[in-house]
């Protein structure tokens, strides 16, 4: 831990995981004074927010983090957490960060041509800041939460760790994306009754003819496509999709859970008098996650088309199960429900930032990282630049990207003059 031993730095960073530590890796590559912001402990998600059978959904192979690529003997296995913060705590030791942890930034705003970082350690001025919080702030737990019976337990992705740390008796896991379905299929595993609310998520094979998706799709290249070719514009919310490297990775396909016995439903609308409500998109919900998975089943196909590749024959997923009618709502009581799991994502904590780079979503504008306001990068969001971006893949080389051009702006006539 450094301590803040100046009141002046040519770089403040905010935000002390891989993002962040990319950052300083390139900071300290051109010479820049720099510290490093952290609330809590350098990469304190990936050890405090994992649960126990957490793993990599993309292959090993993918871990590079800067002058650091995956080092193990399995590229095409899935890490498991300890594994994960192996890799990390390695990575970290390599950078050896000025990075002050347990502190807060308060307020960022300009003033008299640099920039004031308030802390709860203190404060600076810098010449440049780079905001590396990612999406991942705090919890975003919707508020019928509120109206769940007082005796059910009610906990976060963030706080789940197995199934041993619930009672007794069914669990309502919300949401279906990555996190909510590899969750609803540990407690599954466990031989708990899960009841899956369902939403957008798209989902994707885990191996089609012969290889894992994820090699298929580098080959093709989607992992290189820019918001710039894809027309999506200055920002990109999509849903991961689900599937899993557990076990040596396989496909997450909710149709099989519901034969094995796991309840699926619709979008929640809502809870009333006991009850967990729901829109009638169930069957929506999952054919639209299968054309996905089909979808990207055929750009792969076309790719070995055009390539003249040998492989395994191509094949469409036919759903195994679908819905007999559209539940619209859950007695939670009647059906023994003791824990809801809200697997409804994060929501980004800005509010300490007093500039103008923000959208009328609350939104940083930026390009590539490079915002509006000269000298203030973001960086760590998912599709900062590509599709890779915000990933071990791709968050070295937009660190890499973002403090070159820090470095040049602040060598330029304009940073000199304030």
């Amino acid at each position: 831990m450094t301590k803040l031993s100046q009141s002046h730095y040519g770089a403040v960073v905010v935000g002390g995981g891989q993002a962040g530590l990319s950052a300083s890796h390139y900071l300290s590559r051109h010479g820049i004074d720099h510290v490093v912001f952290e609330k809590k402990t350098a990469m304190h998600k990936w050890r405090d927010e994992r649960w126990e059978a957490f793993c990599l959904v993309t292959p090993n192979w993918q871990c590079q983090l800067p002058d650091h690529p995956y080092d193990g003997d399995d590229p095409n296995g899935f890490m498991v957490k300890d594994e994960i913060l192996g890799y990390l705590d390695r990575f970290a030791r390599k950078v050896n960060a000025p990075i002050l942890e347990n502190t807060t930034v308060t307020a960022l705003e300009r003033a008299g041509g640099v920039f004031r970082v308030e802390t709860t350690a203190g404060t600076v001025t810098a010449d440049a800041v780079i905001l590396a919080t990612s999406l991942y702030g705090e919890p975003d737990i919707p508020r019928p939460a509120e109206r769940l019976p007082p005796d059910i337990v009610q906990i976060h992705t963030a706080a789940y760790r197995s199934s041993a740390q619930l009672p007794e008796g069914a669990v309502v896991v919300v949401g279906s994306g990555q996190s909510g379905a590899q969750i609803a299929e540990d407690l599954h595993l466990a031989g708990r009754k899960v009841h899956l609310v369902t939403g957008n998520a798209p989902r994707c094979a885990r191996f089609y003819r012969g290889r894992d998706v994820v090699d298929w799709l580098w080959d093709v290249g989607q992992y290189e496509i820019t918001v710039a070719d894809d027309g999506m514009g200055k920002k990109k919310h999509d849903t991961n999709h689900y599937l899993t490297g557990r076990d040596g990775g396989r496909d997450i396909d909710l149709r099989a859970f519901a034969l094995e016995g796991m309840a699926l439903y619709g979008r929640m609308s809502g809870v009333a008098d006991g009850k967990m409500l729901f829109e009638a998109n169930l069957t929506a919900n999952l054919d639209a996650a299968d054309r996905v998975y089909n979808g990207i089943n055929c750009l792969i196909d076309r790719h070995i088309a055009e390539k003249n590749i040998a492989a395994p024959p191509a094949s469409t997923y036919v759903p195994v199960w679908k819905p007999e009618a559209e539940p619209t709502e859950l007695d939670l009581k009647a059906a023994g429900v003791t824990s809801v799991i809200w697997a409804t994502g994060f929501r980004p904590n800005w509010s300490f930032v007093g500039l103008p780079i923000f959208d009328g979503t609350g939104y940083p504008v930026h390009r590539h990282g490079v915002t509006d306001v000269p000298g203030l990068y973001v960086l760590g969001l998912p599709w900062l630049w590509t599709w890779g971006s915000g990933r071990f893949l791709g968050v070295g080389r937009d660190a890499e990207f973002v403090v070159s051009e820090l470095a040049a702006w602040a060598a330029s006539p304009l940073a000199k003059a304030g």
